[in-house]
């Protein structure tokens, strides 16, 4: 039973029948249940690719990427994907990821945009200051930002409250003594590492700590800027007796730096990292900070990107996760100034 065959039976217009089906509202309540009966009974299925097209859609979404080395063998980024596509596919939709250089990033929107090549956007790492977000907001364009940013119009975001995750690990290190604390940043125009930043120095004057200078390193994100951040932090006359890198990926290559410079992680210098270390350091038990169910999270702002597109309004479309303290062995009371 086709499109045409139907409209036959009812002895309508196949513009009738096919506005009834696709819920348009000048179709009168009477009439649609009508046609949603008669296609019941007869097994009318839908042409995916003329219901598209009669809808303006094209049921796929993307992601506009500037991908680093480090991202395709980040676990965690691939959990995020993993469950976007798995919530997508199962409404007969699909995700495409566009990898492009930074400098291209921002036309790149602008052409998908207004080629309407895809549903909806879902925008990662976001910027304090983001244009991508801006543009999409003023475009009224379905997005959802996976972090959030400095905007003053209401727009669709998830994202794990960076405030209360840095508040955890301070509160653990102050309670074992700890007051040389140092803080090792992702980029700061990245909007998770600002507020990781803020909700540190916040933390330290909390605690009546005056925060130094040379424990301030940022413009890390990958393993080797952390191994740099930490071999700089050793150099430090005194060390700090306690470390937290904001980023798992620069947590990597700190916690190298310390296996290679013969310090005993625990005892003489702890460590908290953000983000899962599973798999990454063998035979070191990282204590992080943990943003948990991943695959779950994707699945959310995929169902969330469908809401948009249905109509649903961005300010209802703001979601804030709790990430979690997992206890390691790289944390431990702090050693008196050597």
């Amino acid at each position: 039973m086709n499109l045409e065959r139907l409209a036959n039976l009812l002895g309508m217009s196949k513009t009738t029948v096919s506005r009834a089906l696709n819920g348009y509202p000048e179709v009168n309540g009477r009439t649609r249940e009508r046609v949603l009966k008669a296609a019941k009974e007869n097994g009318y299925q839908p042409n995916p690719m003329a219901r598209s097209l009669a809808l303006g859609r094209t049921n796929v979404f993307g992601i506009i990427y500037p991908l680093l080395p480090a991202d395709l063998g980040d676990p965690m980024f691939l959990d995020v994907v993993a469950g976007m596509s798995a919530a997508l596919e199962r409404v007969s939709k699909n995700l495409i990821i566009a990898p492009v250089s930074p400098a291209a990033e921002q036309p790149s929107y602008q052409q998908i945009v207004r080629g309407r090549r895809v549903d909806g956007l879902l925008v990662s790492r976001t910027l304090v200051r983001d244009e991508r977000i801006a543009f999409l907001s003023k475009s009224k364009f379905p997005f959802v930002a996976h972090g959030r940013t400095e905007l003053g119009a209401p727009y669709a975001w998830f994202d794990y409250d960076n405030a209360a995750g840095i508040r955890m690990a301070m509160e653990r290190l102050l309670g074992l003594g700890h007051q040389r604390v140092a803080l090792v940043s992702a980029p700061l125009e990245l909007n998770f590492a600002r507020q990781r930043k803020d909700a540190f120095v916040a933390a330290m004057a909390s605690a009546g700590l005056a925060v130094d200078t040379r424990y301030l390193i940022d413009n890390t994100l990958d393993r080797r800027s952390g191994y740099q951040a930490m071999q700089q932090l050793l150099a430090c006359s005194p060390r700090p007796t306690a470390v937290i890198v904001d980023n798992h990926l620069s947590g990597v290559g700190a916690v190298r730096a310390l296996l290679d410079a013969g310090v005993d992680i625990g005892k003489e210098i702890s460590v908290i990292v953000w983000g899962s270390m599973a798999d990454t350091l063998a035979g070191i038990d990282v204590t992080t900070i943990d943003q948990p169910d991943a695959h779950q999270a994707g699945a959310r702002m995929a169902d969330m990107l469908l809401a948009l597109v249905d109509g649903k309004p961005a300010s209802e479309l703001q979601e804030l996760w709790q990430p979690v303290l997992l206890a390691g062995s790289t944390v431990g009371f702090a050693q008196p100034a050597q």
